[in-house]
């Protein structure tokens, strides 16, 4: 078994040109824009930013409907609670009359007892 071999300044020197030997070769073996596969990936990118923007307008166009059905819904129980109110301030102005016409024919009928008394 031999033992570790140091590397020396010119080994070192060798490895450090290699390494940027293997990247320049990388970065120019990379397609270019004119590439199909480079230019099918652009358009499938583009296909799914087109399609979240969809979703996007689908998810907003859902929201404005749902708040347009509950500002309906409110305003149909704001209009039942006036409507309410009112027929209860009807009730108690026929309850109010009828009570004044029962007092008013109480007082009547003690006016009509004082005269024959007389």
């Amino acid at each position: 078994m031999s033992g570790f071999k140091e590397p020396n300044f010119s080994d070192r020197q060798k490895a450090a040109q290699q390494a940027r030997q293997n990247i320049l070769e990388k970065f120019r073996s990379r397609p270019g824009p004119d590439d199909p596969a480079v230019q099918a990936r652009a358009a499938e990118r583009a296909a799914i930013a087109a399609a979240r923007e969809q979703a996007r307008l689908a998810r907003e166009a859902a929201k404005a409907e749902q708040k347009r059905l509950e500002e309906e819904a409110a305003a149909a129980e704001a209009a039942r609670i006036a409507r309410e109110k009112e027929e209860e301030a009807a009730r108690h102005a026929a309850l109010e009359a009828e009570q004044k016409a029962k007092r008013d024919a109480r007082y009547a009928a003690r006016k009509e007892r004082g005269k024959k008394k007389k």
